[in-house]
């Protein structure tokens, strides 16, 4: 038999996730901890020094200075910054040189946002991250072998390598890329790919490559988009003449997902693998920090993870006090945009996710998605997670499974009220559009009160449309916006509330036909 580590470190990573029982009545000094120590540690940067952090930093009650002294930002705000920390300038937004930066979707402008990763942020939340994933997962499922074999680990590639003359090589790419190419080297012992397979640049060589680095090992956990993952699942799949994961990878036994919502891909997945051992546990690993984990695979909702060198403030979505309030104000059932404070160097930033409070004590979130994705064209008000969950309502019921989507709207015209449009590449189409369509509908309506008034009797808004995509369309328009995004952190915006985005697919598919 081969060698199983688990039972070797078990104990200490159930030691880093016993750390997490005392967040229930912590949480605010933890908090209240985490700022001074940020405030204190980049009180000699420029930010530093102009908002004056190191008598912040000394204060008794530092968090009310610091959100009367610093103001919250969104990234145009700090572009310039983040400029000149690529070109090599130090002590700029974080003390020292930044060498590594995560390239992630354009903002509104259509510029793509350069994130700093520093190496405090790598060492003080990032990795430490990842290893609550595991440590939670192995205090959950006790017979776990997670390290009888390897972790396959899929990620992005690095867009650019700038050689600056007095600070040597600044990459620039996805954060994945940063964390493969800067993670410690006996971590190599059990994953896969190597490293210079999992950072190549042109999926179409590298999708192949990872077929053929993964077929043959003894694979246990597998990390990455959902996605991209079931892309490269299907050709190892095809590689191997197989109808499942599980026959090329008996002790396959949990997937580490994030990036997009799992929903409308768990049904393929639990087709495709063995359902009484497989486990699924979310993560929310953006470009700018990881945030929280899956603490209880029982439950749908995520443990914000506060100890780790990130401060986080909830800035209400709806009402007029829009302030941002720090984690001891937060309440219980109510939706808030993040706003991070972390050892990259983004002071009070908007992310632009929303998250909604699940638990106070400690804290548990579950994503309710982009600031910027939803459709209200006609007071509707559909947010991401209503979508998320009525195409997998709907999947579910009709016996479908997609690959990809958007939706945006279509305004009043030639008679026809105004309706959404839904651009879905299928895995498995249903036999009906228009009761795939109608289940949608009535899916949507039960989730969300304003759709649901919106539609009542059709007078505002009519049912949704269903267009089914090209196969390849999805895949096609993010090369189109970079090849190297491709299974990066470049995502499918699922709602628009214009049809900017829409329009250029349907040109792109009709170019095709």
């Amino acid at each position: 038999m081969k060698l199983d580590f688990t039972p070797i470190v078990r104990k200490g990573f159930e030691k880093i996730a016993s750390r997490t029982d005392k967040w229930a009545s912590d949480s605010d000094e933890i908090q209240r901890e985490v700022l001074r120590s940020l405030l204190s540690r980049a009180k000699a940067t420029e930010f530093g020094r102009r908002h004056d952090f190191e008598d912040l930093s000394r204060s008794a009650h530092p968090y009310s200075r610091f959100a009367s002294t610093v103001a919250p930002v969104v990234y145009e705000d700090l572009r310039a910054d983040v400029m000149r920390m690529i070109r090599g300038e130090r002590d700029v937004l974080w003390r020292g040189i930044c060498r590594d930066f995560a390239q992630s979707s354009g903002t509104s402008g259509g510029k793509s946002k350069y994130i700093p990763v520093t190496a405090e942020s790598l060492k003080g939340n990032h990795y430490p991250g990842g290893a609550d994933c595991v440590a939670h997962y192995l205090r959950q499922v006790k017979d776990s072998r997670l390290f009888a074999g390897k972790g396959f680990i899929l990620g992005g590639s690095f867009s650019n390598t700038l050689d600056l003359p007095t600070t040597g090589s600044v990459h620039v790419g996805d954060l994945s890329a940063t964390l493969i190419n800067r993670i410690n080297p006996l971590a190599n012992f059990v994953r896969i790919p190597d490293k210079k397979t999992a950072l190549l640049s042109d999926w179409e060589v590298k999708l192949p490559a990872l077929v053929e680095k993964a077929k043959d090992e003894d694979v246990t956990n597998i990390s990455g988009v959902p996605s991209w993952f079931l892309t490269v699942l299907r050709r190892i799949m095809e590689a191997k003449g197989v109808e499942t994961i599980q026959e090329v990878w008996p002790n396959l036994e949990v997937f580490f997902h994030g990036g997009i919502s799992f929903e409308p891909y768990r049904d393929e997945y639990r087709r495709i693998t063995d359902s009484s051992r497989m486990h699924f546990l979310e993560t929310y690993n953006a470009s700018e920090g990881f945030f929280a984990v899956q603490n209880d695979m029982e439950e749908g909702s995520m443990l914000l993870i506060i100890d780790k060198d990130v401060f986080y403030e909830f800035m209400p979505v709806e009402g007029y006090d829009r302030q941002p309030r720090p984690i001891w104000e937060v309440e219980k059932g109510k939706v808030y945009e993040l706003v991070i404070t972390s050892s990259n160097g983004l002071w009070r930033y908007r992310l632009g996710d929303t998250v909604r409070i699940v638990s106070t004590s400690p804290v548990k979130i579950t994503i309710a998605g982009r600031t910027r994705s939803f459709i209200n064209a006609f007071g509707e008000e559909l947010m991401e997670d209503n979508a998320e969950k009525g195409i997998a309502a709907a999947c579910e019921r009709t016996g479908s499974a997609i690959l990809n989507y958007t939706a945006a709207p279509v305004f009043a015209s030639d008679g026809r009220k105004g309706h959404h449009q839904w651009l879905i590449e299928w895995e498995t189409p249903p036999t009906d559009l228009k009761v795939f369509s109608e289940v949608l509908d009535e899916e949507l309506r039960k989730l969300n009160s304003d759709y649901d008034a919106k539609r009542s009797h059709s007078i505002f808004l009519d049912g949704p449309e269903i267009v089914t995509a090209a196969d390849g369309l999805f895949d096609a328009w993010l090369r189109s916006a970079g090849s190297h995004k491709l299974g990066g952190q470049r995502k499918v915006v699922r709602l628009s509330n214009d049809r900017e985005m829409m329009e250029k697919l349907l040109k792109m598919m009709k170019k095709t036909d």
